[in-house]
């Protein structure tokens, strides 16, 4: 059996947790959006992904309405990216150290803390997804001052990192990193030199999209005969069993699976109980692994 909880920062938290991301599709049911975070914190959710940018807002909002003080809910958020209505896309950039800074104020005043548990700095420097140019082309060594420094203010408990290649995990490992988010799943192990690296220096692997196909024309998890037949031998879903593997491939594996659906988030959360044997895992481990490294925009 898998073992339950690993760390964060200073943390021992449940692996399994849940991302707001999804609760903007709750927008127009703020209450249905609380009920849905106050139940995963029933379920045993002890530890919650969330950004300013996610819903221009709206999720920081709900967890400030949602979490309670005595529920002890370690709150990751993210930096790197503001909000832009507007825009072609509804997200742009931001990865100037000033930027950096304002953005930390922005997730500290929308969720009513005087200080930010841990937060990720996205750099963006690999995955699908935009990609920086311009003066968005930010020297590491440039923000890991701004973070360290916001660090020392009080602002920040502890810094990681997203989307970052394996160099600069290691140019950044001295300013103490507590946790690396980058897109990996079963059908796309590009990063596994990363994860290793993270395991090795006690760092929790935080994968985003953990079940591919983010984007169009990029391989997904589910669409494997090799899932289903184990999902079936199992009596769960392919996307159950998408999510076990992450579990079961590395100790310091930390899910953040999101929905904005009270059944999904109870399907999510029943991961953890689910045994891959090593029949199932030499299955698993035999899929092709495909490169989701697609710069979009």
């Amino acid at each position: 059996m898998i073992t339950t909880t690993a760390s964060l920062a200073t943390r021992t938290v449940f692996r399994i947790g849940y991302g707001a991301l999804q609760l903007e599709r709750l927008h127009d049911r703020r209450g249905e959006a609380v009920g849905l975070l106050r139940r995963a914190v029933e379920l045993g959710v002890d530890h919650v992904d969330t950004a300013e940018f996610y819903g221009f807002g709206f999720a920081n909002d709900v967890i400030r309405e949602a979490l309670r003080p005595e529920d002890d809910i370690l709150v990751v958020t993210k930096v790197g990216a503001d909000s832009d209505p507007g825009g072609r896309m509804p997200l742009r950039l931001a990865q100037r150290p000033e930027q950096l800074r304002a953005s930390v104020e922005d997730n500290l005043r929308s969720l009513g803390v005087d200080r930010l548990a841990v937060v990720n700095l996205r750099r963006l420097d690999t995955g699908p997804g935009l990609r920086p140019e311009g003066d968005q082309v930010v020297d590491l060594d440039d923000q890991l001052a701004v973070m360290t420094a916001l660090r020392d203010e009080g602002k920040i408990g502890a810094i990681g990192l997203s989307s970052v290649t394996l160099d600069v995990l290691r140019r950044a490992l001295p300013a103490g990193i507590v946790c690396v988010q980058n897109a990996y799943s079963l059908v796309a192990r590009d990063d596994e030199d990363i994860l290793q690296l993270c395991a090795a220096e006690g760092i929790a692997w935080v994968p985003f999209f953990p079940l591919g196909g983010a984007f169009a024309g990029l391989p997904k998890a589910t669409d494997e005969p090799a899932v289903h037949a184990v999902a079936e031998s199992l009596g769960v879903t392919p996307s159950q069993v998408g999510l076990a593997w992450l579990l079961h491939h590395a100790p310091n594996v930390l899910l953040i699976p999101g929905t904005a659906d009270p059944a999904h988030l109870e399907a999510n959360l029943a991961v953890g109980e689910i045994a891959l044997d090593a029949g199932h895992l030499a299955t698993l481990d035999g899929i092709e692994s495909r490169s989701n490294d697609v710069p979009i925009g």
